[in-house]
């Protein structure tokens, strides 16, 4: 899955829509520091009020929100796993029996418990679903709406919630005229911050994939490895800050500590310029030696061996790949930050070849290329002749 089909699903998750169709939710209640499964219910999505069914739909999309390889991450299963997520969660896609349904729900629910009790009551949410991609019209003369041709995929989305702690408040009686301490006993499901969660099975462009697992983690950079491995037995990934530092740990081994500005920039250049010209269904990736033509391009001379070596050094593997969106991920927004001890600045990768250290007046300076007067709190800053 990319960007644009994981937005497409969010986008659908609102009420009374017929492009996505919620058939069954279930929810399950485990007690704090527990191993034991307290309470579940069923039931199908339209029984719920319209007021709970949107309160539902903003948790989902809150699951299906964030950067790819930072905060959602589309996970490989594992092809050998004791009592395997994928065969659980595909049996519970296929089933046609409400009942047969939740069974397969709640061993996924054992898997999550089992051995690892959490700190605070939480609430396990699925739902079971139906995602309706339009197919593009042919032609503008064509009598086929979008509508009557859709990519239909069913779905299991999970949704991992924590519980506040009830409210303890001083109230005042404006009948009786006191003052009246009031606790409420029932704990409140924290649906706008979910935990972890997940979607079976992945959508790409239409086509569903049981292959493949979207994973949700509760913060970016923060991946639950134990439930990644245990519960829905993916395989070993690297985060996007992973991959980052991976790769500037790889270049300071070939090139040193010092790099000029330009020649940084024309690095980070020639990555994005792989990101935006590849054509294929996966990301693309860069192993050793496509380091080494990046760096030799930007101007850098350098030992295809020496690289290697150095991938090796740091990743402890042979034929170690790097995806390149992890290095250039939003380039023309993103930051490169400048770090001194007088300020830090930040500034985007293209612009780094307008920035300078230089000696002035017998001391370093970092010089950047204006086309405009500077401003500082709306106040133009004067020019001043280089040198005095």
């Amino acid at each position: 899955m990319d960007k644009k089909d994981i937005a497409g699903i969010r986008r659908q998750l609102k009420v009374d829509n017929d492009l996505l169709k919620i058939t069954d939710i279930f929810n399950v209640y485990i007690m704090k520091e527990s191993t034991d499964i307290y309470h579940h219910q069923s039931q199908p999505f339209e029984m719920l009020d319209r007021e709970q069914q949107e309160l539902f739909m903003n948790n989902f999309k809150k699951v299906l929100t964030g950067q790819l390889d930072e905060k959602l991450f589309e996970l490989k299963f594992k092809r050998d796993a004791e009592n395997h997520s994928q065969l659980i969660l595909h049996k519970g896609l296929l089933s046609t029996d409400v009942e047969d349904w939740k069974q397969q729900m709640l061993e996924m629910t054992e898997k999550m418990i089992h051995e690892n009790p959490y700190e605070k009551d939480v609430v396990i949410t699925f739902i079971r679903a139906e995602y309706n991609k339009t197919m593009k019209r042919q032609s503008e003369e064509s009598e086929i709406s979008d509508r009557d041709a859709v990519y239909a995929n069913p779905f299991i989305l999970c949704s991992i919630n924590q519980t506040q702690e009830p409210k303890k408040e001083i109230q005042f009686d404006y009948v009786e005229k006191e003052f009246k301490y009031k606790i409420e006993v029932d704990p409140v499901i924290d649906l706008k911050n979910p935990m972890t969660g997940f979607l079976f099975p992945t959508i790409t462009d239409g086509a569903s994939d049981v292959n493949h697992i979207l994973y949700s983690a509760g913060k970016a950079n923060e991946p639950d490895y134990r439930f990644i491995d245990e519960v829905l037995n993916g395989e070993e990934f690297m985060t996007a800050k992973e991959d980052k530092a991976v790769f500037e740990e790889v270049i300071r081994d070939v090139c040193g500590d010092q790099l000029s500005p330009s020649t940084l920039a024309n690095v980070y250049g020639e990555i994005n310029r792989v990101v935006e010209e590849s054509e294929d269904d996966e990301p693309p990736k860069l192993d050793y030696k496509d380091v080494e033509r990046v760096l030799t391009d930007s101007g850098e001379q350098v030992e295809g061996e020496k690289i290697k070596t150095a991938f090796q050094r740091v990743t402890l593997e042979d034929s170690y790949e790097l995806k390149a969106s992890s290095i250039v991920p939003k380039y023309k927004s993103k930051s490169i930050k400048i770090n001194t001890k007088i300020a830090n600045i930040s500034i985007s990768p293209q612009d780094l070849q307008h920035v300078r250290q230089v000696n002035y007046k017998g001391k370093r300076a970092i010089m950047i290329e204006v086309e405009e007067d500077a401003e500082i709190d709306g106040f133009k800053m004067l020019p001043e002749a280089f040198g005095e």
